[in-house]
């Protein structure tokens, strides 16, 4: 709890006081950080006992600033269990911006498409999640403070949330599937029969993230909602190679519808 404390500590002195929203921009989705009217930017290198973004396409840096009226804190670039943390370390800058008195928590993330109905560039809303990582956030020493010890998941995206976000992709038109989002361990893709597996187990895309941010959310009452930009079709009868440079190519398609609708829920809020 030390650390917890070093960390606030560090970051009221920065000037970050009481923002409303946070936001996890996954892979190749960094483009929100132009809609926000920036405070501060802090690399993660400088916080006290943070994790630091490994992958390329993950910029490294917490930003404060303020989207339509309201003060949000944004990590631009999230970590994964592949990188080698623990999912204690994943996690731990979602309870710092729930420790900070965020209201809200807002997810973004890049996935593969298992449902064939679901085309690459399109976003998916979270609905549910299946958890196939090899660990669990929760697992180890229980601390009071974080609410407790064994968190209900029977509805783990606020439907407050959810339902004000299919109304604004409605509203501006915006194709916005709804379904199941599975997690694995990666960084490889999946193979073929991996992918009929997932289909069987009921998932409608696939990725490497976002599961032990929202169970740790969850557990902490903090309300959240998750994104999904589809950045390749995962068809195990017609599956082709795919490279992280598509992915992100795709990725940054499918970025400008998500901004338009995190910028237009964050306004509601």
């Amino acid at each position: 709890m030390n650390k917890f404390k070093e960390t606030i500590d560090f970051l009221k002195k920065q000037g970050i006081e009481n923002p409303e929203i946070g936001i996890v921009l996954g892979t190749g989705l960094g483009k929100l950080v132009n809609s926000i009217e920036i405070i501060k930017t802090i690399d993660y290198k400088e916080i006290p006992h943070f994790p630091l973004s490994t992958v390329e396409s993950h910029a490294g840096k917490l930003i404060y600033g303020v989207i339509k009226g309201k003060k949000v804190l944004a990590m631009q670039g999230r970590f994964h269990y592949y990188e080698g943390y623990s999912l204690q370390e994943v996690t731990y800058p979602i309870r710092i911006m729930k420790m900070l008195k965020i209201k809200y928590l807002l997810l973004s993330n890049a996935a593969g498409a298992t449902n064939t109905d679901f085309k690459k560039g399109s976003l998916m809303l979270l609905d549910d999640h299946i958890n196939f990582l090899p660990d669990n956030p929760l697992r180890g020493k229980h601390y009071d403070e974080f609410g407790p010890r064994f968190p209900d998941m029977s509805q783990p995206y606020s439907k407050f949330l959810n339902d004000k976000i299919k109304k604004i992709a409605q509203r501006e038109n915006i194709v916005l599937h709804e379904g199941v989002y599975a997690v694995m361990a990666g960084p490889n893709l999946e193979t073929r029969a991996e992918y009929r597996y997932l289909i069987d187990s009921g998932a409608d895309v696939v990725g490497m993230s976002t599961v032990p941010e929202v169970i740790v959310a969850n557990q902490m009452s903090l309300p959240c909602a998750a994104v999904t930009v589809i950045t390749d079709e995962c068809d195990p009868d017609n599956l082709k190679p795919v490279s992280l440079e598509e992915i992100l190519k795709v990725a940054g398609k499918g970025e400008n519808f998500l901004v338009k609708i995190f910028v237009a829920l964050i306004e509601e809020l």
